[in-house]
Order: structure tokens, then C-alpha cells, then sequence
């Protein structure tokens, strides 16, 4: 069955994630243990029992979104006989869009995401900055507001256009704050803080993204099988090199999901499915383009559609 496949970001752990899966399915208890080696560390006991703080931190969430969202490609493209024809992923979910179109390995790909946690998580160490979303203003008017709210030392930027009316801003913390009651004064609905440990998708993370790149030149990395959507450009990407440079590009410039959402839509064959924890992006999709329906699927009984469950428990 042909599909479009998307991958949820960071946001999307949840403690219990995927443990129902690794009962039900025991290649998925393999990938799981394979990961706990490769990290060196019991991942799998974090997303399936651990404590909701550690799961949340930057290095810790990410591997395990991604793990989550591989396992379910998996089933699904094994068992279920799902054909992609286009895939995307919002921010951390990319590296899972980039496995789903072949260009990395599943375990490249949770190395790397991996090493992009512990990476943002040091910068937000060392250059502290903060982001915050914004509700009921459009990107002209959020741009406007980050330009007044910016001075000679300190910035901040649009950093995520998740939909219509939903805009996320990232920068120094003064700035932020100063973005913050500006976008309040002039008319958004709210203005909230996000629970974040740096300025991601800013130039505050530039020195992340410069050692990121460094080390994803270390594997192997090949042209796509699919189109895929990039956040830097909401554009298709193919060839190697073009990947490349999106991820390059892709921690400092803002996540264009919106319009990546719309590319998609115009594109896709057959259903859109959400792949991996939670159902954020089907939420966006409703406002992005409300003709649009998004299966989510995470769960060995949102699976049952596209695969039947083996027998036994792991």
C-alpha cells in the first residue's frame, strides 16, 4: 500500500512508549536490546518504565523517538507492506524520515541522534537560551516581534512554523521573554515557555551543528529511495549531497513544517501516516490542511490495521 510516512520530534516521549510493541513483536524486542548495547546504556528500560525527567532530556528523548519510530517503520514496511512514496519529519523526526527513504541504517541513525542530543544539550550549557511557542499570529507578525524584541546582545528568531497560527520563536532568554510580552501586547492569544534546555533551530546552536556535521560525514549515508521533505527549505531532497547540506543547515534555521506539510499533501499517493509516540503532527496537520487525514500509528492497536500481532509474549 502506497503511503506517506512522517515522523514526530522531540515532545513526543512518553514513559510506557514502544514497551507494548517489544511484548507483541520480537524482532522489536531485538532492536531494543541492540540499541541498550550500541548506546551502552538500558534505553529500552527508560521508554518502557523509567523516570519521566530522564526520558525528557534532550540526549535521552531523542534516540528514544527515534527508536520508537523506527521499530513501527519496521513492522510496517516488513509486515504491513507499506510502499512509501514521500516521507518527512519534524526536526529530530528527519534522521527517522531519512531511514524510512533508505539514506541512513536504523543504527547509524540512533547514533547520530544520539550524539545530536548530547550536542544541544552542551550547547544550551554553554550559550543558555530559551524557546517559546506562539499562538494566534501569523509569521509575518511573529518576525515583526522578534525584530523589536532583538537588540545588539541578544536575539531572538522564528525558529518553527508548526501551523497556521502556531509559531515557535528561540533565542537568548532575554529576548525570548522580551518576544514574549511583545507578541502578548500586540495581540497573540498566549505566549508560553517551552520546557527546553537551549536556543535550538538559532544561531545560538552553531557550533553544535558544525561538530554534528563533522560526525554524520562518518557513516554512511546514501541518495534517497523516496522523496523526502527537509525542515531547512520545505523542499523534496534526493541526492546525497543535497541531504547533506539540509542537515547542515537544519539545527540553526527554522523547521518550515507548515509549508513542508503542504508540499507533502500535493504530493502524496494513498494514506498519510504518522509514525512512532503520540499524534502531534496529526494535530498540526488539522490546521494545516484539514482536508488531509493522518493515521497515527504507535501502538500495537493502531498497528492492527496494517499488521497482525505475533503470538506470545517476548
Amino acid at each position: 500500500m502506497k503511503a506517506a510516512l512522517i515522523f514526530p520530534g522531540q515532545g513526543s516521549q512518553f514513559v510506557g512508549m514502544a514497551k507494548d510493541l517489544a511484548a507483541a513483536y520480537p524482532r522489536i524486542a531485538e532492536i531494543y536490546s541492540e540499541a541498550d548495547e550500541i548506546l551502552g546504556f538500558p534505553i529500552s528500560r527508560l521508554c518502557f518504565e523509567g523516570d519521566p525527567a530522564v526520558l525528557t532530556q534532550t540526549r535521552n528523548a531523542q534516540p528514544a523517538i527515534l527508536l520508537h519510530s523506527i521499530a513501527v517503520l519496521e513492522l510496517l514496511s516488513d509486515e504491513g507492506n507499506i510502499d512509501p512514496t514521500v516521507t518527512a519529519g519534524h526536526s529530530l523526526g528527519e534522521y527517522s524520515a531519512l531511514v524510512a527513504a533508505g539514506v541512513l541504517d536504523g543504527m547509524d541513525a540512533l547514533r547520530i541522534v544520539r550524539k545530536r542530543g548530547e550536542l544541544m544539550f552542551e550547547a544550551g550549557i554553554k550559550q543558555p537560551g530559551t524557546m517559546a511557542a506562539v499562538i494566534g499570529m501569523e509569521r509575518e507578525q511573529v518576525d515583526s516581534v522578534c525584530s523589536d524584541a532583538s537588540d545588539d546582545d541578544s536575539i531572538v528568531l522564528v525558529a518553527n512554523v508548526n501551523s497556521p497560527g502556531q509559531i515557535v520563536v528561540s533565542g537568548h532568554i532575554e529576548a525570548v521573554e522580551r518576544a514574549m510580552e511583545l507578541a502578548g501586547d500586540r495581540g497573540a492569544k498566549k505566549a508560553v515557555r517551552l520546557n527546553v534546555s537551549g536556543a535550538f533551530h538559532s544561531p545560538l546552536v552553531a557550533p553544535a551543528a558544525e561538530e554534528l556535521i563533522a560526525y554524520i560525514k562518518q557513516f554512511t549515508i546514501r541518495d534517497a529511495g523516496v522523496d523526502v521533505i527537509c525542515n531547512a527549505d520545505a523542499a523534496i531532497v534526493r541526492k546525497k549531497e543535497e541531504i547533506v547540506d539540509a542537515l547542515s543547515r537544519q539545527l540553526t534555521s527554522p523547521v518550515l513544517w507548515a509549508e513542508s506539510m503542504t508540499l507533502l499533501a500535493g504530493r502524496s499517493e494513498g494514506k498519510v501516516l504518522e509514525v512512532g509516540p503520540g499524534k502531534v503532527l496529526k494535530g498540526l496537520m488539522r490546521r494545516i490542511d484539514p482536508e488531509q487525514s493522518v493515521e497515527a500509528i504507535g501502538t500495537v492497536a493502531e498497528l492492527e490495521k496494517y499488521v497482525a500481532p505475533s503470538v506470545g509474549i517476548v
